[in-house]
């Protein structure tokens, strides 16, 4: 408690100092924490809601397409939110108590940086694992799924190709979020300002690209310009931690690339289902639903499930062990 700030309720509120002798009438670390949240909450709002303040202000898509492109973005988002957040989250906090900000990998204790290590691996593996399911399997059926939410209105447009384009985004979404939570964990204050002035850099990029790609390509330009701002931030976190294991023998970025066999069954299932709905999208179907072709889905899952539960069991046995130990803690 004495490391608390606050002793009063005045104190969580903008005062002057009491002495001017420095001649400062603000705080100087108040006002350095300040600008920096400032700052923050600015860059935030554009690469959130870039976008839309393109798509309103500059009038690159009629109402209706802006209502598709809403409907889509929303649908998009939910793995993200719901399986990627939660992660990211959790592990931030796993990362930011195991690490000492602004030292390598060489300043940490050995068996402490293997654990960390190991946790990164098989968290960049299992969050590729899982986008790279969402896109094999959101190629062939975005329009079935889009066709039972919204019936012809969002199938009849460019709603199955954005929701396409959007389970690329997905997985970049899910490497860029693990890679930064790691990058978040280790930096000191100055890094991580120096970081969001590359991030100001990008996200002025972003908005141009988003301009131009809408007036060329329509509103699958927006997620392309999503898809190119997450590469470059992948880019550059990427960059940090190979410099912060350089000097060890540790590479936890291999994590990102999955076993072969894994990534030719997910192509293959991909590829079959994409057969599956050009050929078998009208057949027996039952409520709109076409079930020879939801079968053929089912199956290549079910095939994906077993690869990966015998060619990654390291990952396997990463998520049974994060499974069991809040069980066993509580």
């Amino acid at each position: 408690m004495e490391d608390f700030p606050f002793r009063k309720m005045s104190d969580f509120f903008p005062h002057f100092n009491s002495t001017v002798d420095d001649g400062r009438l603000i705080n100087e670390n108040a006002k350095k924490l300040t600008l920096s949240f400032f700052r923050q909450g600015i860059l935030k709002q554009l690469l959130t809601e870039g976008e839309r303040y393109v798509m309103t202000i500059l009038n690159v898509l009629s109402f209706a397409d802006q209502g598709v492109y809403d409907v889509i973005n929303n649908l998009g988002s939910l793995a993200a939110r719901f399986i990627f957040l939660p992660i990211e989250e959790s592990f931030y906090v796993f990362f930011a108590k195991m690490l000492t900000r602004g030292k390598l990998a060489s300043s940490h204790d050995k068996d402490r940086i293997d654990i960390i290590s190991s946790v990164l691996s098989n968290l960049l593996r299992f969050v590729v694992l899982i986008g790279s399911i969402i896109l094999a399997f959101g190629l062939p059926y975005s329009t079935l799924l889009l066709d039972l939410y919204g019936g012809s209105i969002l199938t009849s447009g460019t709603g199955p190709m954005l929701l396409r384009a959007f389970c690329l985004y997905v997985l970049l979404l899910a490497i860029n979020g693990t890679t930064e939570c790691f990058v978040f964990a280790s930096m000191d204050q100055s890094q991580i300002d120096g970081y969001n002035r590359k991030m100001f850099a990008f996200s002025f990029i972003f908005l141009a690209s988003s301009y131009y790609l809408t007036n060329w390509i329509g509103s699958v330009g927006f997620i392309i310009s999503n898809c190119f701002n997450m590469t470059a931030r992948i880019s550059h976190s990427l960059l940090y931690i190979r410099r912060f294991y350089k000097g060890s023998d540790l590479n936890p970025l291999n994590g990102i690339i999955p076993n072969k066999f894994v990534a030719a069954n997910l192509l293959f299932c991909s590829i079959i289902c994409l057969i599956s709905e050009r050929q078998l999208s009208s057949v027996l179907l039952v409520f709109k639903l076409p079930l020879v072709h939801v079968c053929v889905g089912a199956i290549s899952l079910l095939s994906v499930a077993v690869v990966i539960f015998t060619k990654e069991a390291e990952v396997v046995s990463f998520l049974r062990s994060q499974y069991r130990t809040p069980s066993k803690q509580e």
